[in-house]
């Protein structure tokens, strides 16, 4: 295990992409290493598909245009890995579901094209649990994904693939999405570095949709400053997607390197008695070499925070519910063999294709949907995601950041909550609230807790993606 936890044999990405530009490594010979460590770590299933044939057309184009003199891009030749939910080209897009089992996408994600125009080359897609729901990668319907420090254990998810096919060393960063939680609890789990952009600031085009009012694009690295400059290149406006936002004028790169009197706000919610002892001590020193950085600490308190699980399980199955009624067997991905007429088609192609998971959100979403249910389930659901952004609006008029653990535990075994439904969805307890809030958070790794990675999670007020980056710097410096 040593030998797959060793020192990164990826510079920063900011040198490959020199060395490619310069001549002094080609990105094919970048792209063969990807697929050789890929091909010595396959038992820990991060991966579901390759994009080889292309990767390697695509690596060749930028080595001949390098020795003709033309300049790439500032990811000239580095490869990575997409979460299988975004469309690309050069293989399947299934979003581990076996509804979408040899869908191939018509067009790219708008993340994925702006990458590629940088010269960043996509060699595979990451395994996660099937549409993003849950926090264990163990709902994909093709296989668990294994925690890379111990096989037993879970990555974390929904963007489990990811988070180990950065830690396993197969590339230097991975795509991901998250809605609840889905990039900084498998980066704490994995111990990579998870950045959630504020919500809107990545386009969402060519991704397929989970929950739309939540649904967020971001990195997982192995660094700070690789995680800021992959965002400062696929953030900012998109006319493809509404809800983008203008990215910050100054970027996200050549950050600041204090934090002198900055106020970091420690939610007293974070680190209740849930908290597994280890874990809160981990989170504990990493905020006193913040404090002896310069930071200023302050206790706070957000009231609805407590609730913010249980709202984000309302809000989230109802758009969960909308967004797979396209999912018919019409038109694309798995149709049934068993229908004798339209209705029975619908109802075949969505009980074969969709997993336990997917039919639970369905279920739920419909339900407090229902014109009978509408108002006592959704409607307060959404007052109370109203209140507690005004809380979070009230908090960051008093502190600079928020801090706390990313979750209450470190990676459960596999097999040990999948199970029981409640016990997996209340791992997200700590991640969901900036979620309903649309604000920026990351997890920077913060040590380990009985042999497992620790990661501490910093929040920001919405737009204020850069300051958090430079507290994510600074910290990761400090730790």
């Amino acid at each position: 295990m040593s030998s797959v936890l060793s020192k990164s044999q990826w510079p920063s990405i900011a040198s490959i992409s020199t060395d490619v530009q310069n001549g002094k490594s080609k990105a094919l010979d970048l792209v063969e290493l990807a697929y050789k460590t890929l091909e010595n770590s396959n038992e820990f299933n991060s991966v579901i598909s390759t994009t080889k044939k292309r990767a390697i057309g695509i690596a060749k184009d930028i080595d001949s245009r390098v020795k003709k003199g033309q300049k790439i891009g500032k990811l000239a030749g580095v490869p990575f890995i997409a979460k299988d939910n975004f469309l690309t080209f050069g293989g399947e897009t299934t979003a581990a579901s076996n509804i979408l089992k040899g869908f191939n996408a018509p067009y790219q994600a708008t993340a994925i094209e702006r990458l590629e125009a940088e010269g960043a080359i996509c060699v595979a897609k990451a395994n996660l649990d099937a549409f993003g729901h849950g926090a264990s990668t163990e709902n994909s319907d093709f296989y668990t994904t294994k925690n890379p420090h111990d096989q037993k254990r879970v990555p974390g998810g929904s963007s489990g693939g990811s988070a180990a096919a950065v830690i396993l060393d197969i590339v230097p960063f991975a795509l991901g999405t998250d809605t609840g939680g889905s990039i900084r609890l498998p980066a704490s789990f994995c111990g990579a570095v998870g950045y959630k952009p504020t919500y809107g600031l990545v386009s969402r085009s060519g991704v397929i949709a989970m929950a739309s009012s939540t649904d967020t694009i971001g990195p997982l690295t192995r660094n700070i400053a690789d995680a800021a400059l992959i965002l400062d290149i696929i953030s900012g406006k998109d006319e493809l997607d509404g809800t983008t936002i203008e990215k910050d004028k100054l970027g996200y790169t050549n950050l600041p390197t204090h934090i002198k009197g900055k106020k970091i706000g420690i939610v007293a919610e974070f680190m209740g008695k849930g908290v597994d002892p280890g874990v809160r001590s981990r989170i504990e020193d990493t905020l006193k070499e913040l404090k002896n950085a310069g930071a200023e600490l302050v206790e706070v308190s957000i009231p609805s925070i407590s609730l913010a699980l249980a709202c984000y399980y309302i809000i989230c199955p109802a758009e969960v519910s909308s967004n797979l009624s396209r999912y018919d067997g019409q038109r694309y991905g798995h149709t049934s063999n068993m229908s004798g007429n339209i209705e029975d088609s619908y109802n075949w192609s969505r009980s074969e294709g969709f997993g336990s998971e997917a039919k639970r959100r369905i279920l739920i979403g419909t339900y407090v949907l229902s014109s009978g249910y509408y108002d006592a389930y959704y409607k307060k659901a959404q007052t109370l995601r109203t209140k507690l952004i005004k809380e979070f609006n009230e908090i960051f008029n008093k502190v600079d950041f928020l801090a706390g653990p990313v979750s209450p535990v470190t990676a459960f075994k596999i097999g040990q909550n999948i199970k029981d439904p409640l016990q997996m969805w209340l791992v997200d307890i700590l991640t969901v609230a900036p979620s309903l809030t649309g604000s920026p958070a990351v997890s920077v790794p913060a040590g380990y807790s009985d042999g497992m990675p620790v990661g501490i999670q910093l929040i920001a007020p919405t737009g204020k993606d850069r300051d958090l980056l430079a507290l994510a710097s600074v910290t990761e410096k400090v730790i």
